[in-house]
């Protein structure tokens, strides 16, 4: 079942090959979220089977899809949408913890990560409108951008709420719940008792713990390249979540002009800068990709910045001509130091 218009990330997980004295870890794959997921796990216990695993995994990300998905007009985030009220409307934990971290990544980032833009994602193609079809005209863009605006919203966590400030305004959480997925399935495997382990949702992903040689987990940020998949950079990372978005395979062009699937809120149009890929570290997998693409949607320039003021790892790659070149902030600099 698809859970949302997937933002096509540029994160591929390097290979590990293992001697042969050491234990073949246990690897789950799966459909989920409009995408794939895959579930390393190194050290499986003895009182839990592989079927029992990979079926309590596909059972929390069954969850998390009836929670947050767009696409299922039952799901928790659906029937909030569907509601006209001005009144709080009582939400699960979950979203409103989605919904908390949301907000802060709204604020901090200038307001380029906002939550309501499903408006523009539809009429830009990026939605259910086809790419292609006509360029929405100013006064459609202005009509869209009427009901956009994260700050409309009131998050309540106490006793988990969520108010609108305009009738039509709507919640599309695909830029941070395949990421919130990630940790929900992080979560089931520590409370099995599971330290050393890989989640991965399209690209999305955290890390604990060490790989079978008892290393730091290799993984790869791929270049942003649609015609063929090499990678940029391997990065050794454990204890940590990684997201990566780009604008290079969700795309479309019209009469040669490059529309990105990345919308700026200020003007309700696609991004027009040279930023092709954008990776983040962060303590979560939904921190990461959250940011991953407010970091895409700011560009490198204005991104550096601002991840140099909250000292967030952030790796962006961005077109010169017909060359790719990169720059990172300050606290990224130490995993590019660690992978040579």
């Amino acid at each position: 079942m698809r859970l949302i218009a997937a933002f096509f990330t540029t994160l591929m997980l390097s290979a590990c090959l293992f001697a042969a004295d050491e234990p073949e870890p246990t690897r789950l794959v799966g459909e989920t979220m409009g995408t794939t997921y895959s579930v390393t796990v190194v050290d499986l216990p003895d009182s839990l089977t592989e079927d029992a695993l990979h079926q309590e995994i596909d059972a929390t990300l069954a969850f998390v899809n009836k929670q947050m998905s767009n696409w299922d007009p039952e799901s928790e985030v659906s029937v909030f949408n569907a509601t006209r009220a001005l009144t709080p409307q009582p939400i699960s934990p979950e979203f409103a913890e989605v919904m908390t971290a949301a907000n802060s990544i709204h604020l901090n980032s200038g307001g380029v990560f906002d939550v309501t833009l499903a408006p523009l994602i539809d009429l830009w193609g990026f939605g259910p409108k086809k790419p292609g079809e006509p360029i929405p005209s100013d006064a459609e863009i202005l009509t869209a951008l009427s009901n956009v605006g994260q700050l409309s919203l009131l998050t309540l966590t106490d006793t988990p709420s969520l108010q609108k400030g305009k009738p039509d305004v709507s919640v599309n959480l695909s830029a941070i719940a395949k990421g919130h997925g990630v940790d929900r399935v992080a979560r089931l495997l520590e409370e099995k008792g599971i330290s050393r382990y890989l989640v991965e949702i399209g690209g999305d992903l955290t890390a604990s713990g060490t790989n079978a040689k008892g290393e730091p987990w290799s993984i790869g940020i791929e270049k942003p390249d649609a015609r063929e998949r090499t990678l940029q950079l391997v990065l050794p990372l454990q204890d940590i979540g990684l997201a990566t978005s780009g604008d290079y395979r969700n795309y479309f062009e019209v009469d040669g002009i490059r529309y990105s699937h990345i919308i700026d809120p200020n003007t309700g149009r696609p991004i027009t800068h040279t930023t092709a890929s954008v990776t983040v570290l962060a303590e979560n997998a939904m921190l990461a990709d959250g940011w991953a693409t407010a970091m895409l949607a700011l560009g490198h320039t204005r991104g550096v910045e601002i991840a140099n003021r909250l000292e967030l790892p952030v790796y962006f790659i961005y077109r010169a001509g017909n060359n790719y070149v990169t720059t990172a902030s300050k606290a990224f600099e130490k995993y590019v130091s660690e992978s040579k």
